[in-house]
């Protein structure tokens, strides 16, 4: 487009001056020849090394910082919501980064195109900047691509290649994921996005990462970042480091433990996310020993970069590093300085962006933050960014709308499902099994409040930040699939909370019930009693003390359920499934069998917790790794 432009210019101005001097018969063949030397002249003028694609990723990182101002360096570090975006706040400001925080769309029920129409609007502004740096868009994707109406939801943290398929489907290039806490305390309100209390659980579930971000070549460097290709996305380890230790499991409070406890509990997944090319670190709100993770130069600085290696970028948790003062933001221009200087690379804002970029460019004006650090941050951001190609494709695919919620990814989540359920108890003796049930029972009953409800089955983190109720978005509730599961001949009657009566005399062979607890996230979900929320309790009393019941348990994390346990025939430990209820009923009904364990221990009362395996006081309900099997049911 340039050189046309060009070539125009210099016609315009040469045939003019050809024919006043009657040199129209010569006028072709010179003008041709003064374009030739004009667009090599201009071709040879605009070669920029960071735009040659054949070039190594660092002499490209290096060219381009070389070029930048410190305006467009601190916009690198920026990232901000979407709702305070716009194409010309991007070319503007020079903003490196948007995100989507939870339930952050361009509208309710927003199609994949309307997404791409959103991110592609937002990339052409950062395109048009002097530099035409690309921005990266992240966004929660910590069970499926789950802000977005229509995607597959998945039991939390466990599926990777489907997932980046789908949120490459809307035009983001990022997650923030995966979540590789060690939960030590369940009353904690983000155990469920925590694979387990045991670090070697949560160092094996990091291949989530190589799912999101491509299978890393051979003679890889640990730490250095690496996504494949537009097919895949830049993954996160989170939150750096220790946020599953806080005392009595508070959200973003304090992890008292020595550094040998730190670096042997909750550091080694880290480890294993750096051997896997994982392209950014995202840091704890949480403090270790009273210092803020979002302030902590040791660790984020001199262990994580320094130590171990790590060439990506670190990234603030959201206003992340507003709370490093108490109360939050009481001191923005020290949080800013804290923060910077402590190591973290991108900046999650996530809307006041003026003033951060206002207080960052005055310190380093001042000489408060050295213009090392400033470099530091950009050529990490920049790494990634080249690493995975977004120079070269920097916008949506439009074709890969299909992936969004389509059938083999709905069919793998139903996998997941099936092989994440736990069995805690199977009969009220154990040579008189309950499960599996039978298909061709002349009357069951399906009670409970989370039987047929799609937000509840869901979670958090699901459409909204804190989840909702209903159908809230594509997917089958466990009601639906107990429907579709059973003998056209066998009636299903439901009942979400029914009295005594009416299960007595409702001639009933068995019961589902399907209670749990209420979506939630991060503080929301603090809870000191671990109680299941009424009337599930009651429900599982009433029905379970007139027929036979399997109950069905929607949580996050282990429950009290010892009071009710001698009244139920079964028992399943459902988690979070998802949209797909249907890998309920596939071992319910035996068309496949029961294996999945325990990830974490399952107490007896809150009174004994925090309670890990391992610990002196070990007296679980259920201990870590527990799990009854079943066979499939054969016809």
């Amino acid at each position: 487009m340039e050189i046309k432009k060009l070539q125009q210019r210099v016609r315009r101005r040469l045939l003019p001056l050809l024919r006043r001097q009657r040199m129209a018969v010569l006028a072709a063949p010179v003008v041709a020849a003064v374009l030739l030397l004009t667009w090599a002249a201009y071709g040879e003028a605009q070669y920029v090394l960071y735009k040659d694609a054949t070039k190594p990723v660092e002499a490209r990182v290096t060219d381009l910082l070389a070029r930048m101002t410190l305006a467009e360096k601190i916009g690198q570090m920026t990232q901000i919501e979407r709702q305070v975006a716009s194409p010309q706040v991007l070319k503007d400001y020079f903003i490196g980064s948007l995100l989507s925080g939870g339930g952050s769309v361009p509208r309710k029920q927003a199609t994949a195109a309307e997404w791409v129409s959103m991110v592609s609007d937002f990339q052409k502004g950062s395109l048009s900047t002097r530099l035409g740096i690309p921005m990266i868009y992240g966004i929660d994707a910590v069970h499926g691509h789950n802000n977005v109406y229509g995607a597959t939801i998945f039991p939390h943290n466990r599926i990777g290649a489907a997932t980046a398929l789908e949120v490459r489907a809307t035009g983001i290039q990022y997650a923030f994921a995966p979540c590789i806490a060690v939960c030590r305390d369940p009353r904690w309100g983000r155990c469920y996005e925590s694979y387990s209390e045991d670090h070697r659980i949560v160092q094996a579930m990091t291949e989530l990462i190589p799912g999101l971000q491509g299978d890393v070549p051979a003679n890889f460097t640990s730490g250095m970042p690496y996504v494949a290709g537009k097919n895949n996305v830049a993954a996160c380890a989170k939150h750096f480091v220790g946020d599953g230790g806080t005392q009595n499991g508070v959200n973003e409070d304090n992890t008292i433990i020595d550094r040998r406890g730190l670096m042997t509990i909750h550091m080694p997944a880290y480890l294993n996310a750096l051997q896997k090319g994982v392209s950014t670190v995202m840091i704890s709100y949480s403090s270790w020993n009273g210092i803020k993770m979002h302030a902590n130069h040791d660790l984020v600085t001199r262990y994580l970069k320094d130590r171990l290696n790590f060439k990506g970028f670190t990234i603030s948790d959201w206003e992340g590093i507003d709370r490093i003062t108490t109360p939050a933001g009481s001191n923005y221009s020290y949080s800013v300085q804290a923060g910077v200087l402590a190591g973290i690379d991108m900046i999650m804002v996530p809307n006041n962006y003026q003033s951060f970029i206002s207080i960052l460019t005055s310190h380093v004006n001042n000489g408060i933050i050295p213009m090392s650090r400033i470099d530091d941050a950009v050529t990490r951001i920049l790494r990634v960014k080249f690493t995975m190609g977004l120079f070269e494709n920097p916008m949506p695919d439009s074709s890969m709308a299909d992936q969004l919620g389509k059938k083999e990814h709905r069919d793998l989540a139903r996998e997941a499902v099936r092989k994440s359920l736990v069995l805690l108890k199977n009969g009220k003796t154990s040579d008189k099994p309950m499960l599996p049930l039978s298909k061709k029972a002349p009357k069951i009953l399906v009670a409970g409040s989370h039987a047929d409800n799609l937000g509840y089955q869901c979670g958090g983190w699901t459409i909204e930040w804190q989840g909702d109720t209903g159908r809230i978005t594509v997917g089958m509730t466990i009601l639906d699939a107990v429907k579709a599961a059973v003998d056209p001949s066998t009636t299903v009657v439901f009942a979400e909370n029914p009295d005594a009566d009416f299960v007595k005399n409702g001639g009933f062979s068995y019961a589902i019930v399907v209670v749990g607890e209420h979506p939630y996230t991060e503080t929301k979900g603090d809870s000191l009693n671990l109680t299941i929320p009424d009337p599930g309790p009651s429900t599982v009393a009433t029905v379970c003390g007139a027929v036979q019941c399997a109950t069905v348990l929607i949580s996050g994390r282990p429950v009290v359920v010892q009071p009710f346990l001698g009244a139920m025939d079964a028992l399943v430990a459902a988690w979070l499934p998802g949209t797909e209820g249907q890998g309920v009923t596939d071992v319910l009904f035996g068309d496949y069998g029961f294996t999945g364990k325990l990830p974490r221990t399952w107490f007896k009362s809150v009174d004994q917790l925090p309670m890990n395996y391992g610990d002196a006081h070990y007296d679980p309900l259920f201990p870590l790794g527990f799990g009854l099997t079943t066979q499939p049911r054969t016809y």
